[in-house]
């Protein structure tokens, strides 16, 4: 039999390949962005409790309650904006099947998606997969700035959403107050909706700030924010998250979540709640990681590779043109071959591959991973 693949030019992810490799070659894997240290044991220990005090069944369909009201108490002290825990915010299973569910509850076969690349590797396949055409704005290095009369270009009456990432994945660039007025701009009078993946909103650094688009109320009106509590304790492996939206678009959103997990994990759901109402179990992150960040990009300096501007997220770019011509995906696996350190080729991120000699690493681990890391990059 024949299956004609709807995502023909799809392969296993890069993320998957290069921590495949750093296993089999014992590299240090700082690829894939996961930390390697715990997650807070008190966040743990609640999860424990609740699953040994029974709450082990299905939740609620949009999430526990109480944590949707948490969700939003927190988005209204982070971003003075009101969301409406019973009909506008929805727990999911992370942050990429809320941006899953986001596009298939309103893209239809035709309708053009702007993203800008570098771009997280979900965004365009999802398009595609649901007969979309994605339009990609290519954004260069060093600073990755949008050239937005591009953007204005390539609007057209099938533009029927807009995918921004801030802080970015892979970049580390953030989007200012400029890049929001002129986002506005560009939809005012029009029906195109706003995807804003927000997922590193608390691992912002150098004094910028997360400008959400749940500050901007004209942008508000028309967006969905996916997010993931996997950023913010340290706790990729449990994959929950949320999206928050007006009421219109939830209720969208919530017809095909229903179908596509139903709900979400119950003993970690209520965890969450309990420990979202401490304030301070999330509000001193940007400092955890502004450590990380400046102890990292350091031991990077006495390197040959010549360091990216990193605002937000958990990831360094770094140029490679003072070491090598090769191409950023033959590098990337020679640094694990040869000196037993694993990394994401920028490439990967492009559509067309695009390459601009960028490698991305992810500096969420331990002092001491970090350092021996860097020690066998010193010999590139």
């Amino acid at each position: 039999m024949l299956l004609k693949s709807k995502l023909p030019k799809v392969g296993t992810t890069i993320f998957t390949v290069m921590s495949q490799l750093a296993v089999q070659y014992s590299a240090i894997n700082l690829s894939q962005g996961f930390p390697d240290y715990d997650s807070p044991p008190e966040l743990i220990g609640l999860v424990d409790k609740y699953m040994k005090e029974g709450y082990n069944q299905y939740a609620p369909m949009a999430g526990l309650m109480k944590l949707r009201e948490r969700i939003a108490e927190k988005q209204l002290l982070l971003h003075q904006s009101d969301y409406n825990p019973d009909t506008e915010i929805t727990i999911t299973a992370g942050g990429t099947q809320a941006i899953f569910t986001a596009l298939a509850c309103v893209i239809r076969p035709g309708d053009e998606v702007i993203i800008f690349e570098p771009a997280y590797d979900s965004y365009a396949p999802t398009v595609t997969l649901l007969g979309g055409v994605v339009k990609p704005v290519e954004l260069s290095p060093p600073h990755y700035a949008i050239n937005w009369n591009e953007v204005k270009d390539l609007l057209s009456p099938r533009t029927r959403m807009i995918m921004i990432n801030s802080p970015n994945n892979p970049t580390g660039i953030t989007l200012s107050d400029e890049d929001m007025q002129e986002l506005l701009s560009l939809i005012k009078n029009t029906e195109i909706l706003i995807l804003s993946d927000e997922v590193y909103e608390h691992l912002i650094y150098d004094g910028k700030q997360h400008l959400s688009v749940s500050r901007y109320p004209g942008l508000k009106e028309r967006s969905f924010i996916t997010v993931s509590f996997g950023k913010l304790f340290h706790t990729t492996g449990w994959k929950v998250g949320y999206c928050l939206a007006p009421e219109w678009l939830m209720t969208e959103f919530r017809k095909v979540h229903q179908f596509l997990v139903f709900s979400v994990n119950t003993p970690v759901q209520y965890a969450i709640a309990d420990f979202l109402g401490n304030a301070e179990n999330y509000s001193g992150l940007n400092n955890f990681f502004q450590v990380k960040k400046d102890f990292f990009s350091n031991l990077l300096k006495d390197t040959r590779f010549d360091l990216l501007p990193c605002f937000g997220s958990y990831f360094q770019s770094v140029q490679y043109t003072r070491i090598s011509d090769e191409k950023d995906t033959d590098l990337a696996k020679r640094l694990i071959t040869e000196f037993g350190v694993a990394s994401i080729p920028v490439s990967a991120f492009y559509g067309n591959g695009t390459d601009h000699r960028v490698l991305r690493f992810c500096f969420a681990k331990k002092q001491e991973t970090l350092e021996k890391a860097v020690d066998r990059l010193s010999g590139v």
